[in-house]
């Protein structure tokens, strides 16, 4: 046999590729091994003896869980259906029609994303509640309008809310893609507004409808807040899992119930990787951006509806607010901060609100560091492209995983004494570790799509002057990548602020975080502390968005000053 000489063995243990092996295992330890664990586990019993497809067949033969099941899939469809409709009408105004504030509406839509979803159920409770402002008709000025929200309206409202910006952001972008050429074409052949619409506008964004149909639905089935907050009686899937594992401590049903939330997750995910591919297929270079013509009624019709979807997605924010300013709800109206002493409250004080801060901090940087790095490795590396195509689909592998999945299956893995480690269990590293696990698919996403707009140019007139790639990398790769870099700082922040679903298994008594408070002092009933802490994220969220902004024009202007002719 032929040994290899030197020369090979150097060419094999370079840098680049010792790198490549190590972001491979990372995100094989880290996803793909957890999750098979999980998976295993749904076949055994408490006593960890295999017992096949026994926890299946006893899941479906258990009318309260089965009916679990139907549940989750009626309001995840309706919920669906809903924001889709209203996502793609408030983009259609936004883009389509000349009307004023724009670029607040588009702010507005946003909002959402920096709200946990549990403070929608809590603010349709101070709504709608027993004891709510328009229950009671505005303290008893109007006449009250009581609706039955414990329960599917609730849910569905609330779930609403939470899929509304990012149907909205798909929307907005596929409405920007479309061809002005095809609507003179239409109107030189005498097509009316409304054939024009169903023959040039719905085709150009139909990959978009579908891709923001599988998106919405896959966030409302596998969502836990909205349901844990109002839903009542009223089970779903997601909230199964958590009395399962935290109730009952069934963790073996707690997995089978895991695939049965993934199995949709799953399609979408292909559903939605087929999409993106047929849409960007449809860019063309030749292609010119469309030019709103004139229409008073049209305009007065879309500034109508955007003012009052605005308006209806500021309400819950403004309630939340006005609730936890207010001394006793609804007999003291007067305004205090007391509710912002945690210590007396299941929340344990402000110290899960801190906690959070650490988290997400951590997260953002840690998060952003290894998914640019990785993004780099797997898009511009010319070696291992075996191995690099492996690393690849692990990336995007966490975008078809619910978080309440990637938790239990960190509860399995690290949890296990053997393995070497179990230290991080109960600790903040975990939390980090399954945040950026869980939202890491898409900052992978963005930075490879920055990557592929940067010319291989730079790559190999380095490597023709032998210069290391990490020099490549540090000097031009990056100052030119800036903006994506912080966008993905930004993303990983403010979602590790915000969920409960991926963490909600893995915190430790002593290492609490503030949205999983907001799950304590609800179930406790201490509603107006779950409301103040509901405004803290937010306004944390809203101040490190700003911030974002100011700093991301500051990059723009750096990096784009090399364009301007002096």
């Amino acid at each position: 046999m032929k040994l290899p000489n030197r020369r090979h063995l150097g060419a094999f243990f370079t840098l680049q590729n010792i790198l490549i092996v190590i972001l491979v295992l990372t995100l094989t330890t880290s996803t793909l091994i957890p999750l098979i664990l999980l998976f295993s586990k749904a076949f055994l019993n408490k006593q960890e003896s295999f017992i096949g497809f026994a926890n299946f067949i006893q899941y479906f033969s258990t009318p309260s869980l089965i009916q679990s099941l139907t549940n989750t899939v009626w309001v995840s469809v309706l919920s669906t259906v809903i924001a889709v409709m209203l996502a793609f009408t408030y983009a259609y105004g936004i883009s389509r029609a000349a009307i004023g504030g724009k670029r607040y509406f588009h702010y507005i839509a946003l909002l959402p994303l920096f709200e946990p979803t549990m403070m929608h159920g809590i603010a349709l409770t101070y709504l709608f509640g027993n004891q709510g402002i328009i229950t009671n008709g505005f303290f008893g000025l109007l006449p009250g309008l009581r609706i039955e929200i414990y329960g599917p309206i609730g849910i569905v409202i609330s779930e609403v809310i939470y899929l509304f910006p990012q149907a909205f952001l798909i929307f907005i972008t596929a409405l920007s893609m479309t061809d002005q050429r095809l609507y003179e074409a239409a109107e030189s052949l005498g097509a009316s507004k409304v054939k024009t619409f169903f023959t040039v506008t719905l085709p150009s964004v139909k990959y978009g409808l579908i891709s923001a149909a599988f998106v919405c639905f896959t966030a409302s089935f596998t969502d836990f807040g909205a349901p844990q907050a109002i839903g009542g009686k009223f089970n779903v899937l997601a909230t199964d899992i958590y009395k399962q594992v935290i109730g009952q401590q069934n963790l073996s049903m707690g997995a089978t119930v895991g695939i049965l939330l993934t199995i949709p997750a799953v399609i979408a995910f292909v559903v939605d990787r087929i999409v993106e591919r047929k849409q960007r297929s449809m860019l063309s270079s030749k292609s010119t951006s469309y030019q709103i013509p004139d229409g008073r009624g049209r305009d007065g019709f879309y500034r109508v509806f955007c003012w009052i979807i605005s308006t209806a997605i500021l309400i819950p924010l403004i309630t939340i607010l006005f609730a936890s300013l207010i001394k006793v709800w609804p007999y003291n109206l007067h305004l205090s901060l007391k509710h912002f002493d945690f210590s007396s409250v299941a929340g344990s004080g402000l110290e899960p609100f801190w906690n959070s801060l650490k988290v997400s901090f951590i997260t953002a940087i840690v998060g952003t560091f290894m998914t640019f790095v990785f993004a780099y490795l797997i898009e511009k590396s010319r070696t291992m492209k075996g191995l690099r195509q492996v690393g690849y689909f692990l990336s995007i592998l966490p975008l078809a995983l619910p978080g309440m999945v990637i938790g239990l299956a960190y509860i399995f893995f690290f949890n296990d004494p053997s393995n070497p480690l179990n230290w991080i269990y109960g600790t903040m590293a975990i939390l980090v570790l399954a945040n950026i696990t869980h939202f890491y698919a898409v900052p992978f996403i963005t930075a490879t799509t920055a990557l592929k707009k940067l010319d291989k140019e730079f790559e190999l007139v380095s490597e023709s002057m032998r210069v290391p790639f990490y020099k490549t990398f540090l000097k031009v790769t990056v100052p030119m990548s800036l903006p994506a870099i912080a966008e993905i700082g930004m993303y990983f922040f403010v979602n590790a602020m915000v969920t409960v679903s991926a963490v909600v298994f893995l915190r430790s008594a002593d290492m609490n975080l503030a949205a999983v408070a907001l799950v304590n002092m609800e179930d406790a009933g201490d509603v107006a502390a779950a409301a103040a802490m509901s405004t803290l994220i937010v306004g944390t969220n809203i101040i490190v968005r700003m911030v974002y902004e100011l700093i991301l024009n500051k990059i723009k202007q750096r990096t784009s000053a090399w364009q301007i002719r002096k």
